[in-house]
């Protein structure tokens, strides 16, 4: 081989060289270029939510317990004497008022009773004169005297027997109610200690319930409750009644509410009764802010000050009709109401209020899909 073949033999070799050489930094290049992209995700813009911010309020809790309405006062008129029945004055469901006459016995040989009564007393109280006058004068001794006093009062004694009996064959209703149920009809004989009338007295109405003995310290003598009866009528009324004592076997309180009633509310429905407890800082939210974590805990998303998301676990204090008092939200708060189920706790946010919201967060019109947890 002669010297010009082995200058092209080196040179070749040098620029194959030199060709696989620049194919590995290339390709090291490349390595490296697509390695960094895959550490360094491209940037993205922080979500925009929309905010209230609100300021806790205190609210007072309640308790809510079923119960039953009861009349004030239920009771049967029994007769006080003897006698037929000759008049009735009330029917069945008649609203009567206090001292109303609702049936009378007969007579009989009442009247003459009274009129023997009245003379026998008009006869004792002469004699009784014409002793005292004949003693001062002498000519009657002090036991004397005494004997017809002491006939005087009994003679006194049996004129009140006979007008009271006279006064019992007219039964009368002893407090305002309502007839609920007559036992006897006319003709009947009654004795003393038959039953005649129930009568009701449903002004006010008297509701009981059964408290947990764990809330049973928490509630007052006198504390306003609200009382939703089954008939879909509403009263107020207070605690009156707390038992000292708790029923065996469910270790519940037996408490009474009383409410004025003056229309007659039917006793004997269902109702259930609203009591406040303790009052404590709370928020008032929509029910649709509530979310749960990834844990199944219930709670609302507010924004931080560095602009951050929060999950703020809450309880519920009361309900009502357009939403939720809830503790566990900061005493200012800066609550997401529209964005909530696209961000997560701990995401950076750009905030907007409702005046400067015109935000369409609906996953189909291409935001990021709903999140449905807290990570």
């Amino acid at each position: 081989m002669n010297a010009k073949s082995y200058v092209i033999a080196i040179a070749l070799a040098m620029v194959i060289g030199l060709w696989m050489a620049s194919g590995y930094l290339v390709g090291d290049s490349q390595g490296s270029m697509a390695e960094g992209s895959a550490d360094e995700p491209p940037s993205v813009e922080p979500m925009t939510v929309e905010v209230r911010t609100q300021t806790a309020q205190r609210v007072s809790r309640r308790l809510e317990a079923q119960g039953e309405a009861l009349a004030n006062r239920r009771v049967t008129l029994r007769g006080e004497t003897s006698g037929r029945v000759v008049e009735i004055k009330v029917e069945r469901g008649a609203t009567v008022e206090a001292g109303q006459p609702l049936v009378e016995l007969a007579m009989n040989d009442r009247r003459a009773r009274l009129e023997r009564a009245r003379a026998l007393v008009a006869q004792r109280e002469a004699d009784y004169k014409a002793a005292e006058q004949l003693g001062r004068s002498g000519f009657q001794s002090e036991s004397e005297r005494r004997q017809a006093f002491a006939a005087l009062q009994s003679a006194r004694a049996e004129l009140e027997s006979i007008q009271e009996d006279i006064a019992n064959t007219t039964i009368r209703a002893p407090f305002a109610g309502v007839v609920e149920d007559r036992m006897v009809e006319l003709g009947d004989y009654i004795t003393a200690g038959d039953g005649v009338a129930m009568l009701v007295d449903k002004d006010p109405l008297r509701v009981r319930v059964d408290i947990a003995q764990q809330q049973i310290r928490k509630l007052e003598r006198g504390a306003e409750a609200r009382i939703e009866l089954a008939t879909g009528d509403s009263l107020t009324g207070r605690v009156t009644y707390i038992s000292p004592r708790a029923s065996e076997g469910t270790h519940t309180f037996p408490v009474d509410i009383t409410a004025a009633n003056p229309d007659g509310l039917p006793a004997g429905v269902s109702a259930t009764v609203t009591l406040p407890l303790e009052s404590e800082q709370a928020h008032f939210i929509s029910p649709a802010l509530l979310a749960l974590d990834t844990d199944g805990t219930l709670g609302a998303k507010t924004v931080t000050d560095d602009g951050r998301v929060r999950f703020n676990p809450v309880a519920i204090v009361r309900t009502e009709r357009d939403g939720v008092w809830v503790t566990g939200l900061p005493a200012q708060a800066r609550i997401i109401t529209r964005g909530q189920g696209f961000v997560r706790d701990g995401e950076p946010v750009r905030t907007v209020t409702a005046a400067e919201s015109e935000l369409d967060l609906d996953p189909a019109a291409g935001e990021r899909p709903a999140i449905t947890g807290e990570g």
